[in-house]
């Protein structure tokens, strides 16, 4: 009880960093464009700048105490360097826009691709702009040429599956010293749908359903034996050609071909039903159903999908893969 009730507890730092997040979170907008500007950049110094204060701190004291000319010197001289790049690592973003490209759907679990356009129309070049999802660590670094553009690809692993938010970036610059950070954060408002992680490995596809009046001489979709069989005609998909009984042509020295015959292929439907997955946890059977999915397409088979309150007729292409991805990432 004890130790339930001291994991539960929550300290008032933790609190106060809590509101802290929600305040600075509500200030940011969500948008696919940021212009950076004076209201949304911050200027901080980093461990070197701070490092550096102290340093010309003690040459300052060391040459008063010792009237040393050239400590003064030194000491103004690295002051003023200091302070000049104050402008200039403000402008090095100031005047940038930053546009989110609308992100293609992931599955859970995968990277999925962030690409950032950085648009400057300031007649210089604009030197070590960097940026990365906040939190991450890890930065990606870009130059952007004078009046020019340039990319950049950030990658996030969505933990759930559905429809979300991108995540929140930062872009910053230590340009020309490194002593300062001017940095910013954005809110992208192009929402990630992320798929449902695959299972793996893949387990057979169910057997294929009769169709009305089809008879029962075809076998299931996507076992690999078809009762029915043709002579090859030109045209025909590769998928449709007996490549057993084509080897076994080939090597009695005959040029014959056969393809399975497509009417009879048609007899049976293949309907990945979410009932058929034999599984009671719901997100187990969602990612059994989109590795069906999966595997049918790569297969060229007709599939239909069948979840609760909706039902996809059986087509195939990269559209119906899309389309049946979806309805598994929003059931």
């Amino acid at each position: 009880m004890r130790a339930a009730a001291g994991a539960a507890r929550v300290w008032p730092h933790q609190r106060l960093a809590g509101r802290w997040r929600r305040w600075w979170s509500a200030r940011l907008p969500r948008s696919d464009t940021l212009v950076l500007g004076q209201r949304n950049l911050y200027v901080l110094p980093t461990g070197s700048g701070w490092m550096l204060a102290a340093t010309l701190l003690v040459l300052l004291v060391g040459s008063i105490n010792f009237q040393l000319n050239l400590g003064y010197l030194l000491t103004f001289l690295l002051a003023g360097s200091a302070l000049a790049s104050i402008p200039l690592a403000h402008a090095t973003l100031r005047g940038l826009s930053l546009h989110l490209v609308a992100p293609e759907p992931t599955f859970v679990g995968s990277a999925a691709t962030l690409q950032v356009q950085l648009h400057s129309r300031r007649r210089r070049p604009r030197h070590a702009v960097a940026l990365a999802v906040h939190g991450s660590g890890h930065w990606a670094l870009a130059d952007v040429p004078a009046e020019g553009s340039a990319s950049v690809q950030l990658t996030f692993a969505p933990a759930r599956r559905g429809l979300q938010d991108a995540p929140l970036l930062t872009a910053q610059t230590l340009y020309p010293l490194g002593i300062l950070r001017v940095w910013t954060l954005w809110r992208p408002a192009a929402p990630l749908l992320a798929y449902p992680r695959p299972e793996d490995p893949v387990p057979p596809l169910p057997p294929g359903q009769p169709q009305a009046g089809g008879g029962a001489s075809a076998a299931a979709p996507g076992t690999g034996d078809f009762e029915g069989v043709r002579a090859y005609r030109r045209g025909d998909p590769l998928r449709l050609i007996v490549w057993k009984k084509a080897a076994r042509a080939l090597a009695s020295g005959s040029s014959e071909l056969v393809s399975r015959d497509s009417h009879a292929e048609q007899r049976h439907s293949l309907w990945l039903d979410a009932a058929a997955t034999g599984l009671a946890d719901p997100e187990a059977r969602l990612s059994r159903l989109a590795s069906w999915v999966l595997q049918a397409d790569r297969l060229g088979l007709d599939y239909g999908l069948r979840l609760p309150g909706q039902a996809i007729a059986p087509a195939s292409g990269p559209a119906h893969r899309r389309r049946c991805l979806e309805a598994l990432a929003l059931a």
